[in-house]
């Protein structure tokens, strides 16, 4: 497979590899797809957040047995998850378990229009009033969470839309994406944006699924295949 975009990066992790191994396959009940999508989770937040983080020396702190110690500061401090419904709500809990404080979690709702694969926005709940008087400000860094990088449209939309409303970072984790879907997302807002993988397929079908992909995520998650 050709090169991507110097902001595209796929984990080579073997364990995460197996995992998404049995992941695609047909066999694998909800439960399981559940069950390996927060594994993936893990292991694909742990290597993007290495990379997008940084720690320091904080303020000083005592065991339980009196004994005094520097805790950690991690930088950016401010950061949320930002869920596509449906099916990136099934990353947020071990997105979310793997930093040391819980963070602010917003919601975009996208779906693809069936006969031109283009989004369309159908809820938004990114705090808006916010104004520059506001002691609230927008995070230094915002996580995408989407399992699934297809057409690219999506999430092409969702990093408009976040670099609209101010966030100065954005990381895209997702589970499987389509190269030229990867592609139109990476190049969005490439001097914002870091997008990581636990796999790569190089084709879409004509309905613009990934070929051979795993299905419709947030169908197997709910359990709502053929409505």
């Amino acid at each position: 497979m050709s090169s991507l975009p110097p902001n595209v990066h796929i984990s080579t992790h073997p364990c995460l590899q197996a995992k998404l191994s049995q992941l695609r396959s047909a066999s694998t009940t909800a439960r399981d797809v559940k069950t390996l999508i927060n594994e993936i989770t893990l292991i694909l937040g742990t290597e993007a957040l290495a990379s997008a983080l940084t720690s320091s020396p904080g303020p000083t702190d005592t065991t339980p047995l009196g004994f005094t110690y520097p805790t950690t500061h991690l930088s950016p401090s401010t950061i949320s998850l930002v869920p596509i419904l449906r099916s990136g709500l099934s990353m947020v809990d071990p997105l979310s378990s793997l930093l040391p404080h819980p963070p602010p979690i917003h919601h975009l709702g996208l779906f693809r229009e069936p006969s031109t694969l283009l989004p369309v926005e159908y809820y938004n709940n990114l705090p808006n009033h916010l104004s520059s008087s506001s002691s609230e400000k927008t995070p230094d860094l915002t996580i995408v969470l989407d399992p699934v990088i297809a057409t690219g449209g999506t999430s092409a939309a969702a990093i408009q839309t976040l670099k609209e409303w101010g966030t100065k970072r954005i990381l895209v984790l997702s589970i499987l994406g389509a190269k030229p879907g990867v592609e139109l997302a990476a190049n969005e807002w490439p001097e914002g944006t870091e997008i990581w993988l636990a796999g790569l397929d190089a084709e879409l079908t004509e309905r613009g699924m990934l070929k051979p992909g795993m299905g419709d995520v947030g169908d197997r998650l709910f359990l709502t295949i053929g409505k």
